[in-house]
């Protein structure tokens, strides 16, 4: 083995969003520090985030209702967030010039509405602090002596430190590289680990109707899940249809739930397209319609009657008893009723939910029990810091996964 000469004050392993925020704070601070990075470039998953609007956060100033929404966990993150929250977010960015702004459900984004620029800044607040930057460089193991680490190993080289950062992300998005390898490490070292699962994810559903709207997406749309057809909860937001199945801000939330369901048996859903609206309501709306277009096809009448992209998906699922080519002056009034009540309960089955590959979050990692949160600081190895994806936290999507990283990486990189 090739022992490299020098002793880092910090080396952090992982240049994601939490190691490259570490990282930054410790140069920042005058520490001698060194990023390692398995893949080429660092940054691989934050430049993709959002579909590469980048969620930077989320604008809610007050600490007790942010934190309410990651769960159990909250109680351990008083301190840590009281030390870097929302509020030093926004201005770690706009200070470095990347102004940011407010957009629906109070999430946060840069104004350019690009991931890269994010990436931008922090890889530059990294570099202007002198630290030092190894890419294309996997960590093939842990070297450790009195329950400390003394040095990290790439291959045939080592690398010493008083302090290490494992700031190596979760299963999420295992294209980007987050492959899970802090978790074996972490394991080998005397940590618990709890199993991981996608928490964050789409939803896969038989429905052919479903996954012919792929693209589609609609803001405002009601769902209601069944459990063997006993109604469980429903929920009001923004649906994305797929290829695959039902995706979205409300899906994506809603995943773990669903899931729990799928435990006890077969799961349904019913789709309201129009959820501010009665059926009695919706049914005058449609007699309307169809009197402007009593002397065309209902096939161009359903463009004025479903919500847009969703016409076609209509007319299949009426279509064992109604032809899309009928004039709309010889449809009875009981059709009629039955575009209503399908407009009002659109039928979906729910055959799971979509893997690591698709997953926005994957909960699992180290449980905070296991941490000192106020340094983020391993109480197992004294001179171990762990930040983001590592630690058995529950949170939506909505930016707080990102606000999770800085503020993780923020704590660990101040110590020492």
């Amino acid at each position: 083995m090739n022992q490299n000469s020098e002793i880092y004050d910090l080396i952090v392993v992982g240049g994601g969003a939490s190691g490259m925020m570490a990282s930054g704070v410790a140069g920042e601070k005058g520490r001698k520090g060194l990023l390692i990075e398995k893949n080429k470039n660092l940054g691989e998953k934050l430049k993709i985030t959002g579909g590469g609007r980048c969620n930077i956060t989320n604008a809610d100033y007050d600490l007790h209702a942010f934190l309410a929404h990651y769960g159990k966990a909250k109680d351990f993150l008083y301190s840590p967030f009281s030390q870097f929250g929302v509020k030093e977010t926004f201005n770690f960015f706009e200070f470095r010039g990347l102004p940011l702004v407010v957009q629906a459900r109070n999430r946060v984004f840069p104004k350019t509405e690009k991931a890269f620029d994010v990436f931008r800044v922090l890889e530059k607040y990294v570099r202007e602090n002198k630290v030092k930057v190894l890419t294309g460089k996997p960590v093939t193991g842990i070297i450790t002596k009195d329950k400390k680490i003394m040095a990290v190993r790439c291959g045939k080289e080592e690398y010493c430190a008083r302090r290490f950062i494992f700031a190596t992300g979760g299963l999420a998005h295992p294209e980007t590289g987050s492959t899970g390898d802090g978790f074996k490490w972490l394991q080998k070292l005397g940590h618990t680990v709890l199993k991981p699962t996608p928490t964050i994810v789409p939803l896969s559903v038989k429905e052919r109707w479903v996954k012919n709207l792929s693209g589609v997406s609609l803001s405002f749309m009601k769902i209601t899940f069944f459990l063997d057809g006993k109604k469980q909860f429903s929920k009001t937001g923004k649906i994305l249809f797929t290829h695959f199945g039902l995706s979205g801000p409300l899906i994506l939330n809603l995943a773990g739930k669903v899931g729990d369901l799928l435990h006890s048996g077969v799961v349904t859903a019913k789709i309201d397209a129009y959820p501010d609206t009665d059926l009695g309501s919706l049914d005058k709306k449609i007699t309307n319609i169809l009197n402007l277009h009593k002397n065309k096809t209902m096939r161009k009448a359903m463009k004025s009657i479903a919500p847009n992209g969703m016409d076609g998906a209509i007319l299949s699922l009426l279509n064992q008893n109604l032809s899309p080519e009928v004039k709309v002056h010889s449809i009875t009034k009981e059709k009629r009723k039955e575009i209503a009540r399908i407009l009002n309960a659109l039928p979906v089955t729910i055959t799971g939910l979509m893997g690591y590959d698709r997953a926005v979050v994957a909960d699992g990692g180290v449980p905070l029990t296991e941490v000192d949160t106020k340094t983020m600081r391993s109480k197992i190895i004294d001179n171990l810091y762990l930040t983001g994806d590592l630690l058995h936290i529950n949170r939506p999507s909505g930016g707080y996964s990102l606000q999770l990283c800085w503020t993780s990486g923020f704590v660990a990189g101040s110590q020492g």
